[in-house]
């Protein structure tokens, strides 16, 4: 077979192949989401940078807010490129801010 070897695919010389960038994180989160089911407990927010599955980039953030318990059903993802990811903790980041002045947050 003509071509290199790419962990376990093999390409055409001619061709580039995209590689995972193997970025993620998991935190504990206490929340909830909604889906096509309704409302649903959140209790686990997965973070990547890697490809996505659905909006066309290359690469994006990737958010999934899942139930543990609840499995596959309870889950809302969330696909965003680099500059609205930015934007979005950016907002976060303030809009906290502007809760902890106020005495809004606990603890």
């Amino acid at each position: 077979m003509v071509g290199r070897k790419y962990l376990r695919f093999w390409i055409e010389p001619s061709k580039e192949i995209s590689m995972c960038t193997m970025i993620a994180k998991q935190v504990d989160v206490i929340g909830s989401g909604k889906a096509g089911t309704g409302w649903f407990r959140v209790d686990l927010a997965s973070v990547s940078y890697d490809h996505p599955f659905n909006v066309p980039l290359e690469y994006a953030l990737n958010i999934d807010f899942t139930s543990q318990a609840a499995g596959p059903a309870a889950r809302v993802a969330v696909e965003l490129d680099a500059e609205s990811a930015r934007k979005l903790v950016e907002v976060i980041q303030e809009v906290m801010r502007q809760a902890e002045a106020g005495g809004f947050v606990e603890g």
